[in-house]
């Protein structure tokens, strides 16, 4: 009997934490506003990351000017930001896994990109990175307000003006 109850309740523990990481994956967290948990976080904030780097990298070879500058400029960012969490995780205060590569879905935008060429890849990628930077400013506002490992809740804090600039500049481009 013993065996039974601590199976069954690893079982609900792994459904928890499972129900945690469906709500944050279906967008049900940031609809009532509640914070991702430590390994969402990480996970969306670095994959985040990798899809603004390898989008901003194909800007940089099709796209105005104008574009190939904030190209450039999502590039320096989120690789900073990228050494940033790197370094948060390496030093053992964040007990976290970062994800090997980005989402699904990430990385079907990315290929759709692939696809485009001229004023089509540019009108997209300027669409995507509004859209990429809404979900990125709203994780790092949840999470810097209410995220349960102090020191990541502080670089989540202090990273999110950074990327609602980069929102706002997303959404000048983009008009």
């Amino acid at each position: 009997m013993k065996i039974l109850v601590l199976g069954t309740a690893a079982i609900l523990m792994a459904t928890a934490a499972f129900a945690q990481s469906t709500t944050e994956k279906t967008g049900v967290n940031s609809a009532l506003g509640v914070a991702p948990s430590t390994q969402d976080f990480v996970t969306e904030a670095a994959q985040s990351d990798m899809f603004e780097i390898e989008s901003s990298k194909l800007a940089l070879e099709r796209s105005d000017d104008a574009t190939k500058k904030f190209a450039q400029q999502m590039i320096d960012d989120h690789m900073k930001t990228t050494e940033q969490l790197k370094a948060l995780l390496s030093g053992g205060k964040v007990k976290a896994n970062p994800p090997a590569a980005m989402s699904e879905t990430q990385q079907d935008t990315l290929n759709d990109l692939k696809g485009l060429k001229g004023d089509d890849f540019t009108r997209q990628y300027h669409s995507d990175q509004v859209d990429a930077h809404e979900d990125a400013v709203d994780l790092f506002k949840r999470y810097g307000e209410e995220g349960d490992q102090a020191e990541l809740k502080a670089w989540a804090a202090k990273t999110l003006p950074a990327l609602q600039h980069h929102l706002d500049m997303a959404n000048a481009l983009n008009k």
